[in-house]
């Protein structure tokens, strides 16, 4: 699985941080994913991440 912020819509809010902080943290202004891909084991905590985002910035493949 591999998790993608857009840059472009990320408001940095970081509920992403708070849901899943072993693949995502706040670089400056935006988030940013730190694990590619993602391991197994943090899978549904990225899912819950992106359905959360409120901007809709966060997309999984």
């Amino acid at each position: 699985m591999k998790a993608v912020v857009d840059q472009d819509s990320c408001t940095g809010c970081g509920i992403c941080v708070d849901t899943c902080p072993d693949v995502f943290e706040i670089d400056g202004d935006t988030a940013t994913v730190t694990a590619d891909p993602v391991p197994e084991e943090f899978e549904a905590d990225v899912r819950q991440a992106a359905e959360d985002c409120p901007v809709e910035a966060i997309s999984v493949e």
